[in-house]
């Protein structure tokens, strides 16, 4: 499992030093970000590489516990689905390793230059189903 340390800063929050809610997509798409930088060179370089970008497609959220002003969470990141033309992350924002935040996250695989499904190229597709979690 992939992890993004996230401090809360005060933008991050309202008046009163909760997080607000639209910023968890945030964090989690960071760490998918970095989660992919690390595993796969980045969203640039598979661009480059394949033509290809990645996008979310749907994304489900459960609140849990609030965030709140200077807290230090981990944002988890774990590939549980590889398909031909998408992805399946299941994610966590974690405080002290108690959960606040879960999310599943569908991931659809595009043509850089159309923006149109396609399919992720062999060699990718065989390096992401070695990263599925269990």
């Amino acid at each position: 499992m992939y992890s993004l340390p996230v401090r809360i800063y005060w933008e991050d929050t309202d008046a009163g030093g909760v997080v607000y809610h639209a910023q968890y997509l945030a964090f989690m798409e960071r760490a998918r970000s970095e989660w992919m930088r690390h595993h796969c060179g980045g969203q640039d370089a598979l661009r480059r590489a394949h033509g290809l970008v990645f996008a979310v497609r749907a994304m489900t959220l459960d609140f849990l516990k609030p965030a709140r002003l200077d807290d230090a969470l981990d944002v988890t990141v774990e590939l549980v689905d590889c398909r031909r033309a998408s992805l399946v992350f299941r994610q966590a924002v974690l405080r002290d390793g108690e959960r606040l935040c879960e999310a599943t996250v569908r991931i659809a695989a595009l043509d850089a230059a159309g923006f149109r499904p396609m399919a992720i190229p062999v060699a990718l597709h065989s390096q992401l189903m070695s990263l599925l979690s269990p």
